[in-house]
């Protein structure tokens, strides 16, 4: 029997996407894979909800695809802005540093998010506009926060900077409106949300975005991602990717957009609030303010935290804990991708267990008045 994983990433995977892993290999430059390939470019395309970007899904982690958008996107010596609220954000903004840009930071406490009126106030003040890129963070899962995107997107007003968004763990569980909001790089990973093992760096670029690509001069190598597309602009894949993950993905988009993107939001939507009602029932302070919670992933301070988690782990429980300046003071639970309400009370009944007789019962209570108040679809 699998342990309950409520961790905010890799998600546990539907029985469809785990069949679909154990497919005969086929030739990558086959017809067959073609077809393959393109459905699962058709499926991104509506994820991102995007009708003029290019999709790029490269073998490699969410962070080879942060990587991948820094070397294509920005040449050594360009002023980059990091909207940074937590450890994944500050990751960003050091990979930019390592690949010779000059960061600036607009950052907030742990636990809050940068307002888009100080994005708006500092580019603004960027009146010779040296600031070429923007990089935001959908979701910051080290501090369980949600930036508002669409309002920090818009922030951006007539500045002609670029504007990059780490979707890893925000794609297909809260809306993202790639065109409509004038983003212009979307990365996302496959392990989140997307339901399918890690593996896979899934990028969506717009056409501004893809015309940068073409000019910057800085050096690049695997993730080069002018090798992807052909003179005509159509697809290409450069180098053997990897194959079986694109059957999972495939699979699992099915069974996303077969549902629906807005069920797929609602039930993380939902997953959180129950999360939230239950550590909350338990005593915890949560690390995100109200009006910032994520849908993909709850933190809460708790004393002795890393001690608790093994003991969750006893039960068949596995959580996460924290990172950076966090490490040790906090517990974090993912509810993204293959999750449901049952898990959820199943880790809250675990939880309570550990914590002690008195618990009892609270969490469970607590949460169940999600279900009452919200329909489960």
């Amino acid at each position: 029997m699998d342990d309950l994983l409520m961790v905010p990433g890799p998600t546990p995977l539907p029985p469809e996407v785990r069949a679909a892993l154990t497919l005969p290999m086929v030739n990558h430059r086959s017809a067959p894979f073609r077809a393959v390939e393109e459905e699962v470019q058709a499926g991104l395309r509506q994820v991102f909800d995007t009708t003029a970007g290019r999709i790029f899904v490269l073998p490699a982690a969410g962070t080879g695809g942060l990587e991948a958008a820094i070397q294509n996107l920005v040449e050594p010596g360009q002023t980059v802005l990091s909207v940074t609220m937590g450890s994944f954000g500050d990751r960003w903004a050091n990979l930019a540093r390592v690949f010779g840009a000059q960061v600036e930071t607009l950052a907030s406490e742990w636990g809050s998010y940068p307002r888009p009126e100080e994005l708006a106030e500092r580019l603004a003040a960027d009146r010779e506009h040296r600031i070429r890129v923007i990089l935001l963070t959908h979701n910051e899962t080290s501090t369980g926060v949600l930036l508002p995107l669409e309002a920090m997107a818009r922030a951006r007003g007539d500045h002609p900077a670029l504007i990059l968004v780490d979707a890893v763990s925000a794609l297909a569980a809260t809306p993202l409106r790639m065109d409509e909001w004038g983003i212009d790089c979307v990365v996302a990973g496959s392990q989140k949300a997307l339901m399918t093992p890690p593996g896979l760096a899934v990028l969506a670029l717009s056409e501004r975005a893809v015309a940068t690509m073409r000019a910057v001069k800085g050096p690049r190598g695997y993730f080069d991602l002018r090798g992807y597309l052909k003179p005509d602009n159509t697809t290409n894949l450069p180098y053997t990717p990897a194959v079986s993950l694109f059957y999972g993905l495939r699979a699992s988009l099915k069974l996303i957009l077969g549902a629906g993107l807005e069920a797929s939001y609602a039930r993380h939507e939902r997953l959180g609030a129950m999360a939230r009602r239950g550590l909350e029932a338990l005593g915890l302070k949560l690390v995100a303010d109200p009006d910032a919670y994520s849908p993909t992933v709850t933190a809460a301070y708790l004393e002795g935290a890393d001690e608790f988690r093994t003991r969750l782990r006893g039960l068949g429980v596995t959580i996460a804990g924290g990172q950076g300046k966090l490490a040790g003071r906090i517990i974090r639970i993912g509810h993204v991708g293959f999750v449901n309400p049952v898990d959820m009370l199943g880790t809250l009944a675990a939880m309570e267990v550990t914590m002690g007789r008195e618990h009892a019962g609270h969490a469970v209570a607590a949460a169940e008045t999600v279900l009452e108040e919200v329909a489960v679809r």
